[in-house]
Order: structure tokens, then C-alpha cells, then sequence
């Protein structure tokens, strides 16, 4: 039930950011919902990696979830700052190379539709943070596409998968 309460704000925070970088909306009012699934995401890191349930999956579950929150939680920052958003998007290198692998496995391990789906959500991931780093660290003119992708990924990797999680579907 955490990953769908995760996955539903992080298909919130996506899609508002992928509006952002459409220019639908001001990059101000992106703050809040990054904030939000920051603080969804952290504390279900904190659960998982320090809870009385804690194991060697559970840990692993955080190391890599924390990718993401750290994430959200420098969006805002740099929206609050006025950073130009560099370091994130070298950060956002890191994340991409941590989650090609991540994906390669979870293929190669996959023993149901479920973990297919996860598997392929994190091959997107790899790909929607390496197109931050072109946009944001080499300054490569991809901001409409990032932002497209940003609100698909939003949708298909997020919002959707975390509301039937929620919900007991899936």
C-alpha cells in the first residue's frame, strides 16, 4: 500500500512539473506539490529503511526512493532560490545511471505482470531523469520534451499505478 500512496503523488508532482515546463503554469506554483511528495516519499524512505520492519529489501526499496525525493525536494529548492539548476541536473545523471541498471535487473528478475510494469517504469525513469540532465546541466534545448514526457511519465509510471494500488486493483 506505500508504493501506490507514493506512486499517486509522484504522478501528481510529475505532471504539475511536466505542465510547468510546458509553460501552462508558473514555476512558483510547482513548489508546493514538490514539497508534498518530498516530505510522502521521505517518510516512507524513514519507514523503510529505519522501521521495526526493516530488511535488506526494504533498505534497498529507500536507497533508491530517496533518488527521487531528493529530487522533488532540489525542484523546489531551486525555485525558491533562483538556483539555475545545474547541480540537479547533474544529480539527475546519477539518478538516470543508478536507474538503468536498476531496470536491466528488475527485467531479468521479473516474475509477473507487476514486476514487469515496475521494470519498464524504472527504464522510463533512467530516461525522463537523463533528458533533465541534457536540459538542466548541458543546457540542451529539450524543455517541450521533457515536459511531455515528464507529464506521460506522470500519468503511466505515477498516478495511474498508484490510484489502483490504492484502491486494492492492482
Amino acid at each position: 500500500m506505500l508504493t501506490g500512496f507514493v506512486l499517486f503523488y509522484v504522478g501528481a508532482v510529475l505532471v504539475i512539473n511536466g505542465l510547468w515546463l510546458l509553460d501552462r503554469i508558473d514555476g512558483r506554483e510547482i513548489v508546493v506539490i514538490n514539497i508534498v511528495t518530498a516530505l510522502v516519499s521521505g517518510a516512507v524512505v524513514l519507514h523503510d529503511a529505519f522501521g521495526p520492519r526493516a530488511d535488506a529489501e526494504s533498505i534497498r526499496n529507500a536507497t533508491l526512493s530517496l533518488l527521487f525525493c531528493t529530487t522533488y525536494l532540489w525542484v523546489a529548492w531551486n525555485r525558491l532560490s533562483g538556483a539555475d539548476g545545474r547541480g540537479l541536473g547533474w544529480f539527475s545523471l546519477f539518478v538516470a545511471v543508478t536507474a538503468l541498471p536498476v531496470s536491466v535487473l528488475a527485467f531479468r528478475d521479473a516474475l509477473n505482470t507487476g514486476e514487469t510494469w515496475m521494470a519498464a517504469n524504472w527504464l522510463a525513469w533512467a530516461g525522463l531523469w537523463f533528458l533533465y540532465f541534457l536540459m538542466l546541466a548541458l543546457r540542451f534545448p529539450v524543455t517541450r520534451q521533457a515536459g511531455w514526457v515528464t507529464l506521460l511519465a506522470g500519468v503511466f509510471t505515477g498516478w495511474l499505478p498508484g490510484f489502483l494500488m490504492i484502491q486494492g486493483a492492482l
